[in-house]
């Protein structure tokens, strides 16, 4: 790699929405340049052939030339981030002896996991030098084979069904599957409350509350046991 700060990336997927949520990620860290945003491994190639590229995030299953295909042909010096919906690739992947495998949907948090460990590895700064502006007011969720857009402020409440989840937003519900405890890592502590195992509850749209209950849109969600006192505790502060 060479003697700089700043660290040049490409991004290669073949879904537009996911190109967008990794830069979007990327464009908080200020040491970070996204050289360019490829939508197949033959256009990265001619980036990586024409100059210095020290990190590609790099979606496994495109068509064409996969992930793993491309990761094999580039040079070593260059360090490669995997990027996908699948969690079969991941021993492959690090075979390849790859920085990290992100499994989309990719949050901020777990991105920047990721490129604290090529800092630390391979980066001659360190993690601390990356600085992160200001926090999104938003999210991307998988639902029907897409990455949809959820605004914070638009989610009434979350619910749980074993392997997926129910966002309840104002202008309708997305269905994911996601565990709550990830989504619940993604959101804005400020904004949003677990209330039960099965429950995430916007503090922006509370219509009321008793010790057993919340409502919200005219629903009544239930206050778990384990959670109530932490619940009540927070709710008493406003």
């Amino acid at each position: 790699m060479h003697n700089t700060s700043i660290i040049s990336c490409l991004i290669v997927d073949d879904e537009a929405i996911a190109r967008e949520i990794i830069a979007t990620h990327l464009s908080k860290i200020s040491n970070i340049n996204v050289v360019a945003s490829c939508s197949n491994a033959l256009e990265a190639f001619n980036y990586i052939s024409n100059q210095q590229i020290d990190l590609v995030f790099l979606d496994i299953n495109m068509p064409e030339i996969s992930g793993i295909s491309f990761a094999k042909s580039i040079n070593n010096d260059i360090k490669v981030i995997f990027t996908t919906a699948y969690r079969d690739y991941a021993v492959e992947g690090f075979e390849l002896k790859a920085v990290d495998y992100l499994l989309k949907p990719i949050s901020f948090d777990r991105l920047k996991q990721a490129l604290d460990t090529y800092f630390d590895v391979y980066g001659n700064v360190t993690a601390t030098n990356t600085v992160v502006q200001e926090i999104t007011d938003f999210m991307f969720v998988r639902s029907d084979r897409k990455m949809i857009k959820v605004d914070y402020s638009s989610i009434l409440y979350i619910e749980s069904y074993s392997d997926y989840l129910k966002i309840h937003t104002q202008s309708g519900t997305i269905v994911t599957r996601e565990t709550i405890t990830a989504i619940e890592a993604k959101l804005p502590k400020q904004q949003f409350l677990r209330i039960h195992r099965s429950y995430i509850i916007s503090l922006h749209f509370i219509q009321s509350f008793t010790n057993e209950y919340i409502t919200i849109n005219k629903q009544e969600l239930p206050i778990s046991r384990s959670y109530k006192k932490a619940v009540l505790k927070h709710l008493e502060k406003f």
